[in-house]
């Protein structure tokens, strides 16, 4: 059994990235093996929380997995640790618009038998702090508010009339924080800059943060509270158990002809590597580096399972693909901040073109979208999708449910799966191209580019909830 406590708040901007990150260093400071976990899609706050634990960062997202999977991945990223520490997403009981509590902490508290400690921010309030600790503690009997942990207090007037208050509460405070200028965490138009992008910077705003809980937290309360947590049920997820996948839908019977239910010639898929022989595993080259910062730990694990040797790679330093690369995937980051330098790599862009043409299986996940365009904001790219991209004004966020359009290298036609958008740029429409996806939410419409082994869309989507998208992939680099 893992000791574990999930952070959560009344809303966004209530200091609960702090918070987690300070508990994640504190608590890693003082030997422990932490475990740390984010609720929802962020790519970006995991990263932080990497660095404080020396553990990759995972993310526990009951839309994109699915409820039944939140705790089995849970139990994965957390095996061997003493304590795991699970920020949350938005206030404590916000999720998916529409769908009640789906997504939000408080259902991923209750499918870890977790408890909460609340990050309250106390710079505008005194007595006040009881009723709204009192609200969120009775809201849902099942959720269960182990402590308060106050932010921004002014003084220590302040953090006496606070406690007096949250004395009737019956909810313990387990910490108090100052409120002092805020530890250096930049932000820009999609959140905080991805730890790649100022790793020495961050290196130093994560041990500030560890300090500052150490010194202001009740650490031996906060661990015995995780403690207090009883075993979850149930295995942990495997990458190569195939658990969590569902039936996909046959190919259309053109497919033997190679051609695609919309009429658009693609290569024959390739033969999967016949069993018995020593056949070396293809390479699977996975965009990283500062351009390119955002995607589950678990998408090269599942490829790693499925028979893949996973090679990560840099566009903006590497003038090649690894050597012997027979599938790419280029996940979502800020190409965009980047664009010159992305641009002025002319022998990557070209290699990426010539895999792309000669059949080679291709994942692109939004910034891989604009890296494989004409152009991006003028700068050109890899030329792969006959397009332009650039940034505009309007930012394009949610949870969407989708269909394929179009049978791909990771997706049979007819496929279901849940998503999610999350971008300020826009790509004009792909001449020789056909859709990835048919949008439900919030409004009907098609989404993204397959053409020939090329998926490409901005639609985020987590491979846990069907491991076949991967051994499909896979399948497809033999040859």
């Amino acid at each position: 059994m893992v000791a574990r406590i999930v952070v959560a708040a009344p809303a966004s901007g209530s200091g609960k990235t702090t918070v987690a990150t300070g508990l994640m260093a504190a608590f890693a400071g003082r030997g422990l093996s932490v475990s740390p976990h984010k609720v929802g899609p962020d790519y970006i706050d995991p990263g932080y929380h990497s660095l404080a634990t020396g553990r990759v960062g995972r993310n526990l997202d009951a839309f994109l997995c699915g409820e039944d999977l939140v705790a089995p991945l849970f139990a994965h990223g957390a095996a061997g640790c003493d304590l795991a520490v699970v920020e949350g997403v938005m206030g404590l009981y916000d999720g998916a618009a529409g769908r009640g509590e789906l997504a939000s902490t408080a259902q991923v508290a209750k499918l870890l038998r977790a408890p909460v400690v609340l990050v309250v921010d106390a710079s505008s309030q005194s007595r006040s702090v009881a009723a709204l600790v009192h609200g969120f503690a009775s809201w849902d009997p099942q959720v269960r508010i182990g402590g308060v942990i106050l932010n921004k207090v002014a003084s220590d007037r302040h953090e006496a009339m606070l406690r007096e208050a949250l004395d009737e509460s019956g909810v313990p405070v387990l910490g108090v924080l100052r409120r002092v200028e805020e530890v250096a965490t930049p932000s820009r138009h999609l959140g905080l800059v991805p730890v790649a992008e100022r790793r020495a910077a961050a290196v130093e705003a994560v041990r500030e943060l560890g300090a500052r809980v150490r010194a202001g937290c009740d650490l031996e309360a906060l661990l015995a509270l995780a403690r207090s947590a009883p075993a979850l049920a149930g295995d942990a997820w495997e990458p190569g158990s195939g658990g969590g996948d569902l039936p996909q839908p046959a190919p259309s019977r053109n497919w033997a002809r190679g051609e695609a239910a919309n009429g658009h010639s693609v290569p024959d898929p390739a033969p999967q590597s016949p069993e018995g022989l020593d056949v070396a595993k293809p390479v699977v080259a996975v965009a990283g580096g500062a351009a390119f910062t955002f995607s589950y730990a678990e998408h090269a694990e599942l490829l790693s399972a499925a028979g893949a040797d996973v090679v990560t790679f840099d566009p903006l330093r590497d003038e090649q693909l690894p050597e012997g690369t027979r599938g790419l995937v280029i996940g979502g980051g800020f190409p965009e901040v980047y664009a010159p330098e992305l641009s002025a790599n002319e022998p990557l862009r070209k290699a990426v073109a010539e895999l792309a043409f000669s059949g080679a299986p291709v994942a692109a996940e939004c910034a891989g979208l604009l890296y494989l365009a004409r152009s991006l904001d003028g700068q050109p790219m890899c030329g792969v999708l006959d397009g332009e991209a650039r940034m505009s004004e309007r930012l394009t966020l949610g949870y969407r449910e989708a269909v394929a359009v179009s049978d791909s290298s990771l997706f049979a036609a007819g496929t279901r799966m849940q998503g999610h958008e999350f971008h300020r740029t826009v790509l004009e429409p792909a001449a020789g191209a056909s859709p990835a996806w048919g949008l439900h939410q919030p409004e009907r419409r098609v989404e993204g580019f397959v053409q020939q082994s090329v998926h490409a869309s901005y639609l985020h989507t987590h491979w846990a909830s069907r491991p076949g998208i991967a051994q499909r992939f896979v399948e497809r680099c033999w040859g």
